[in-house]
């Protein structure tokens, strides 16, 4: 079975799972979609960047997720993306919001080095990377703050809020990803909501293509100063 058929083969199936959640790709966003993932998929062969070894799954449980939440941002201004790993969900928001300003934070440097040749790969602009951590090299992000961060695998979420709300602009959005158990999450959480000045805005309920599980995507809005 040659690889042009299996590559057509996948995007028959990731237009057929983005159709089926109502995400709406243009043929240059598959396009891109297919270059950065052919390169993610080089790249994993060698180093551990996903935790995923296979194709259909970094599809399923990555990009989709990354793409439902880009529905939930606005269409400009600056996100952080905290703890990008192999990009997600900072790439596939990019290229659905090109107005937004992306910075994607990561420690690993073999994960840095491959963000940085799939940003050039992809011929994307107005996307940066940083080698470090959010609760150690505050000092290497922008000093007046975010409209926009997302979280995804970060760590537990009473942990990463004081990390991340005082780089919030006010009224600006937190994005969090959660499993079933996210109102569990939510109530321990709260202590640290009030003490940052976060208030949880909504949740954005799906389930996967061949799941029965529920996933949610978790928003909040930081409170005017």
């Amino acid at each position: 079975m040659g690889t042009l058929y299996i590559r057509e083969k996948e995007r028959e199936q990731l237009y057929s799972w983005t159709n089926a959640l109502g995400i709406q790709l243009s043929a240059y966003e598959e396009n891109l979609l297919s270059v950065y993932l052919d390169e993610l998929w080089e790249w994993n062969r060698k180093m551990n960047l996903t935790g995923i070894s296979c194709r259909k799954r970094i599809i399923k449980e990555l990009l989709l997720d990354s793409l439902i939440s880009s529905y939930s941002l606005p269409d400009t201004g600056r996100l952080l993306d905290v703890g990008s790993g192999a990009g997600f969900p900072g790439i596939p928001i990019k290229l659905c919001k090109p107005g937004l300003e992306i910075h994607l934070m990561e420690s690993n440097s073999k994960k840095v080095n491959f963000l940085r040749q799939v940003i050039r790969l992809m011929h994307l602009t107005d996307i940066k990377v940083t080698r470090g951590r959010i609760d150690m090299d505050a000092g290497t992000l922008y000093p007046d703050g975010y409209h926009i961060i997302t979280a995804r695998a970060v760590g537990p979420l009473p942990t990463i809020i004081p990390w991340l709300a005082p780089h919030l602009k006010p009224k600006g959005i937190l994005i969090n990803f959660q499993g079933e158990q996210f109102k569990t999450v939510l109530e321990k959480s709260e202590k640290e909501m009030e003490k940052t000045g976060l208030c949880f805005h909504k949740s954005i309920s799906y389930k996967l293509p061949e799941s029965e599980l529920s996933r949610h995507i978790l928003v909040f809005i930081k409170q005017s100063d």
